[in-house]
């Protein structure tokens, strides 16, 4: 399971997110993946809390957003979703296109929390 792995990264980059901006800890972080990533998100959720344990990211919140296969057509240019095992142009049927989003994971931001002054 390489999600644990990718977990403890998270958890690695959250706590230099939380670092730079003087915060407490972490209340929620907000990952984007896409389905040709490699990642299973449920997996990740599942390892999240033992890569989390002891860190300022131990109680936050885990937002798996699911990003959606997008290809650019070298044949007509269009720029259209896809489905993840069919990489076809949604305008021209082509198969000649290039995943331009998709395989991504991606942390896209962390909610913090911060001591009053």
């Amino acid at each position: 399971m390489h999600e644990l792995a990718v977990a403890q990264a998270l958890v690695e980059q959250v706590e230099a997110v939380i670092a730079q901006h003087g915060a407490t800890q972490a209340r929620m972080i907000r990952v984007r993946i896409g389905p040709l990533a490699g990642v299973v998100p449920a997996l990740l959720a599942s390892a999240f809390p033992l890569a989390a344990a002891g860190s300022r990211a131990e109680h936050a919140e885990l937002d798996l957003v699911a990003a959606p296969v997008k290809v650019r057509c070298q044949t007509c240019g269009a720029e259209t979703e896809a489905a993840m095992n069919r990489l076809l142009c949604g305008a021209c049927g082509d198969w000649h296109t290039q995943v331009i989003s998709g395989d991504d994971l991606l942390l896209e931001s962390v909610e913090l929390e911060t001591t009053p002054s």
